[in-house]
């Protein structure tokens, strides 16, 4: 943890002690925006909001799905007030952590709605002191109003709103307030770090939550499942401009991967790339005999895979360019079946887009001539065509595994990609660095 981020924790915790002997928790879920006398914020009380829907059935379209998303919330995950807003929330989970946090539940406890638990009361502190259940419901057998906090808290980590006390909510109730706060850290030392030049419309993937949002005068006007990178090969933050939009795209295979997988493929079977409707070309993209390629994989290649464009493409039927120096881009994809899982960490480093005819349909919406109809009727044609943005919009691909949205809900997602405490360990490394240097005569300059 930096200097400055100890510091705004440890403002919170001497702040929060000395107002043990005057206070008890209200159990809200997030703060308001810091007073002006710099106290600690006071918490908002999301508890008497209504709690989030269950759909009756899972959602089976793209369309659907992406509704589903869109009506959790229209607040955005990233907008120019997260990184204050990410400060507050710290500042009051440090504040829950001096009173004690909240208890733990035990690993075989068990609930079912409309019946006395044992556990019942437990779990009713638990949801109130995060403020998911209304500070007044202390006690009573698992009722609907204990159903819908448990769907409250169910929507801020990123579980299915069922309201049902699964092993996975369970867990992620047990993690302990101190963990939260060290995520809230962390995502506050990225945004820090982060340039972006927020515009009337942005596109943001959220990387650990497998979301796109699609962002309009500050509101969320569209929201997507998408699918990014493996554990092995994660997805990059970064920040681009998208400049177009390619229907029907051809897939230039990465090196990296003709290397490995396509060589491996190539080894067992001969067949593999006629059949996958690949080629192989030279630097002046001449076609190559895939016969006369050493298919070894022992040294980098010398040529170019790509894939024609159709419906067995790995593309799918669109691709949204952005340039960065990463090569990596939001598409479509020919396994939309994967938009279904909860668990969406699947890809090369690339994000798929779930619904990405929308999406193209809002980054085009300023061309009158690419109507969501007209790009569905130019699909249809087969044809490869490139579509220039009249207005480039930008986009970001952030790491948060924490975050407050304005309306004061506090958001957690699992660090998939274990990031969280190999910065936090980096930054106390460096703050431990510096602080030394200052007490040395020969480096005391470094930590000024």
């Amino acid at each position: 943890m930096s200097k400055r981020h100890a510091a705004i924790i440890a403002v919170g915790l001497l702040a929060s002690a000395s107002a043990l002997a005057q206070t008890e928790t209200t159990g809200q879920a997030g703060p308001k925006p810091a007073a002006p006398s710099g106290t600690v914020p006071t918490a908002a009380n999301p508890a008497h909001t209504a709690a989030p829907k269950t759909a009756g059935a899972p959602a089976s379209t793209a369309e659907s799905r992406s509704a589903a998303a869109l009506a959790l919330t229209h607040e955005p995950t990233f907008d120019e007030g997260t990184a204050q807003r990410i400060k507050d929330a710290a500042l009051s989970y440090s504040d829950l952590a001096v009173r004690g946090g909240w208890p733990t539940i035990p690993a075989d406890a068990r609930f079912a709605l409309g019946v006395q638990g044992v556990n019942d009361d437990l779990l009713r502190k638990r949801l109130i002191l995060s403020g998911d259940l209304a500070a007044d419901k202390t006690s009573g057998a698992f009722d609907q109003n204990l159903a819908d906090a448990v769907k409250r808290f169910q929507a801020r980590h990123g579980l299915a709103p069922t309201g049902i006390m699964t092993p996975r909510t369970l867990a992620a109730m047990n993690v302990p307030v101190q963990k939260r706060i060290r995520q809230l850290e962390a995502s506050l030392e990225r945004l820090e770090n982060i340039n972006f030049s927020f515009g009337q419309r942005y596109v943001v993937v959220n990387i650990p939550a497998a979301f796109a949002e699609a962002v309009e005068n500050d509101v969320v006007v569209r929201r997507y499942r998408v699918i990014v990178g493996k554990t092995e090969k994660p997805s990059p933050t970064l920040t681009a401009q998208i400049t177009g939009v390619v229907l029907n795209p051809t897939w230039t295979v990465p090196s990296s991967i003709a290397k490995t997988e396509i060589s491996a493929h190539m080894r067992k079977d001969p067949t593999y790339l006629a059949r996958m409707h690949m080629e192989v070309l030279d630097a002046h993209d001449n076609p190559i005999d895939p016969h006369s390629v050493d298919w070894s994989g022992t040294h980098t290649p010398n040529f170019t895979v790509r894939q024609q464009n159709g419906t067995f493409n790995a593309l799918g039927a669109v691709k949204i360019d952005m340039p960065n120096s990463y090569s990596v881009y939001m598409h479509d994809t020919n396994q939309r079946n994967l938009f279904s899982d909860d668990y969406r960490f699947d890809s090369h480093g690339c994000s798929r887009v779930d619904n990405v005819r929308d999406l193209a349909a809002w980054l085009l919406k300023d061309q009158p001539k690419w109507s969501r109809a007209a790009i569905d009727a130019e699909i249809a044609t087969g044809q490869h065509l490139e579509v220039a943005m009249a207005r480039k919009v930008p986009v970001a691909w952030i790491y948060l595994t924490a975050w407050m949205t304005k309306d004061q809900t506090i958001q957690f997602r699992n660090d998939v990609y274990n990031q969280d405490e190999q910065l936090l360990e980096a930054t106390a490394e460096e703050a431990a660095f510096f602080g030394n240097a200052g007490n040395h005569p020969l480096t005391a300059h470094m930590a000024q």
